[in-house]
Order: structure tokens, then sequence, then C-alpha cells
């Protein structure tokens, strides 16, 4: 009997959850492949969106649950946060003894656990590598694939970009992304079977939503933390003056989400705001099909990019947090500007949705690999292969000149 592979997944943060459900479905199921979940950092605070309950309703099993965000929202303890969750994770790889470990996307946690597995020689797996973006995000995700092992990728462009980073071909798998996955069973069944009032509480009013909405989640950007009150009160004024009932979900744990939690509670409290509802969490199967029956998403949120455009949702993505990656027709990109955000509303609300675009996949990603994590050799060392090139010296043609040995007199 063929002994099963442990896969030890550990998720940080809400989003990366829905990234990843299609993958840990697969996974559970594989006849080789033994699951386990850690859930760390953001992934168990109520503030940022606890999903433990989630996984546990799902049918998911989690083996460690660790504790490792310092409070405070600022560059200084997102550093520290790193340290803690690499302190902590170190132990827990230690217990459960994977054959594997997985790390989802680019989160500035993520690294602790692309280090705690490298470190002590765990073959570590990278979901989403390969991508272009603006922020922090984009070190830690090509930070996390030069510790990795093995490369589950997005799309074709995505897998270039790992084998220029040096990675070897063989270990670089464009599976598609398994977001898409659960995109794809939401448009099998996509109407709105839900009251998201009754089922998910919130703050503020609850606006008829029956004649249209939009959705809002925007983030901070680490690398403008500095900058993150000036450009959430930019959504929040166009917002505002839209008029347009509205669903805001609170932003991910990242520098700068003090200042952004605190002007949504400043207008919220001070202005007319009686057409918007705030939300801290949604399970991914809703929270799509919120999306889906949306008039367009307003933000900053990767699933912009990805989900909505396979669903063909119209998005008004704002400033720089997404740069760089493929996009679908469904994009209108503008600054954190009032006017420039509005005006982008209303070319959505007078133009008919955009066409579906299939550049993260077409919703095939979880199995294909569950398959590769079954069967691919398992290592944790590189050895670059540079076939083309020759070597630069030849130990038979050397010759090296010896200078004679001087005497030296001690005086």
């Amino acid at each position: 009997m063929i002994a099963k592979r442990k896969l030890c997944a550990v998720i940080t943060a809400r989003p990366s959850y829905s990234r990843i459900k299609s993958a840990l479905r697969a996974i559970q199921q594989h006849p080789l492949l033994e699951l386990q979940i850690v859930l760390a950092g953001p992934a168990l605070l109520t503030k940022y969106g606890n999903i433990d309950n989630i996984l546990h309703d799902d049918g998911f099993k989690v083996n460690e649950r660790v504790y490792t965000v310092l409070d405070g929202e600022n560059i200084t303890s997102m550093a520290k946060t790193v340290g803690i969750g690499l302190v902590e994770l170190s132990n827990v790889f230690y217990h459960l003894k994977p054959d594997m470990a997985l790390v989802i996307a680019d989160r500035f946690e993520t690294i602790s656990v692309s280090i705690a597995a490298a470190y002590q020689n765990i073959p570590l797996v990278h979901v989403q590598g390969g991508e272009i973006t603006g922020s922090i995000d984009e070190k830690v995700r090509h930070a996390n694939t030069k510790f990795a092992d093995i490369h589950l990728v997005c799309n074709y462009r995505a897998k270039k970009i790992v084998e220029r980073l040096g990675e070897d071909p063989e270990y670089v798998f464009n599976t598609g992304c398994p977001s898409i996955d659960l995109a794809a069973e939401v448009l099998k069944k996509p109407k709105l079977n839900f009251d998201p009032y009754k089922k998910y509480g919130g703050l503020g009013n609850r606006p008829d939503y029956a004649k249209g909405y939009v959705v809002v989640m925007q983030h901070p950007v680490t690398t403008e933390y500095q900058d993150a009150r000036m450009q959430i009160e930019e959504t929040l004024q166009a917002v505002k003056d839209l008029k347009i009932p509205a669903f805001w979900f609170s932003p991910n744990a990242d520098a700068g989400t003090d200042a952004v939690a605190a002007s949504i509670r400043y207008f919220r409290e001070n202005y007319n705001m009686s057409h918007v509802h705030f939300f801290d969490n949604m399970v991914p199967d809703d929270f799509l099909r919120l999306v889906y029956n949306s008039q367009c998403l307003i933000g900053n949120s990767s699933m912009g990019i990805r989900e909505c455009s396979f669903m063909g949702v119209p998005v008004v993505n704002i400033g720089s947090r997404q740069s760089g990656r493929e996009r679908g027709c469904n994009i209108i990109d503008v600054e954190s500007d009032k006017t420039a955000i509005m005006n982008a509303v209303y070319y959505w609300l007078g133009n008919n949705k955009p066409e579906q675009s299939f550049v993260y996949g077409n919703g095939e990603a979880g199995k294909r690999m569950a398959e590769v994590l079954a069967t691919v050799p398992l290592r944790y060392s590189k050895i670059l292969k540079f076939q083309d090139e020759k070597p630069m010296f030849n130990s038979s043609t050397v010759r090296v000149k010896r200078t004679p040995r001087q005497k030296h007199k001690i005086s």
C-alpha cells in the first residue's frame, strides 16, 4: 500500500481561502494525499473575517491555529508579525511533519510559511506565483517563488515569468487559478438566493437593493500606507455622492488598515451614508453571488481581476495595487480621485456587462493541482542547469602559475 503524502496548507487571510478552496477539496478527496490545514494570522481574527467556522461548515478539519498578528497595522508591526509567524510555524511544521507545505500567493505574512518550510527541508508548494503587481506583494510573491520547489501558476505568462526567475520548468505547472473553480460553480446557480442582511447582519441602514447595487472592497496599499486615508476618502466621497445602494466590505490586515477603518467609521457617523451597508465577511460562494449580481465592483481587490473577469462583472479598479496583472475586458483603471471613480461607475451603468475572460483558467484548477501534488517527485534543493553554456574553466587545460615561496626572517 502506497503511503499518502501529507500536504500542509497554511491559510493566513480571508481572501486566501476562496483562492484555494477547490484545491483543498480536491486534495482532501485524492487517494494519494492527506490534507493538513493550518489557520494563521488575520484568518483567525474576527475584525478581518475569521474563517474558522467557515472551514468547519465546509467539511475541513483545522489541524493547528497560530495567532501571529501584532496589532498596529503599520509597516513595523507587519515586519514583527512575520517574525512571530516564523517562530510559531516552525513549531507547527516540526509537530505535523508534512511531506509538503503549501503557501498561497503574496500576502506579507506568507513569507513566514516559506522560510519555516524551506529551513526545515520541507518541499514548498507555491500557488499563484509569477504575477506582477504593485505594493509589497510583488516582493513577497517572488521571494516565495525562490523559496518554493513546486510552482502551481495561473496562466502561461506567469509560468514564463517563474521560469525566467531561474526555476526548473519541470517543476512549474500551469494549472489555472483555483479561485476560478469556485466562480465556475457559482455561475451554474448565479441567482442571489439569500438575504445579506438576515444572514450576515453588518452595520448601517438597510437600503433596498432590488433595483441594483454596487459592491465596494478597497484595501490599503502597503507601499503607500501613508496615503491610505486620502485614498479611501476619495472612494467614500464617490460612493456617498453616487447614492446607489452599496455593500462595503472591510479591508485586509495591512499597514494603513487603521486609517482606512477610521475614515469609514467617520463617514458612517458624520455623512448621509444611508444607502451604504457595511459587512465584515461572507462565505466565498455568497460573496461571489453578491458580486455577480451587482452593477459593478469598486476598489482594488484581486478578485476584480480574477473571478470578476471570468464571471463578466464590471470593475472599477482604483490605484496601483493591481498594477501589472493580466486583465480581461471588465476593468476600468482609475486613480484615487472621486470624479474619476464616479465617471467609471457611470460608464458601467450605461453599458452592457463585459464578456467572460479565461485568462486565469476555466474552472478545473483544483483537480489539476491535486494530481500534480500526488505525482510530482519531491525535492527540497535546487540545482540550476545551464545546458547551453560552456564551462567557464576546464580543469584539464587551465594552468596555474605558482610563485616561489618567500623566506622570511624573524627579527
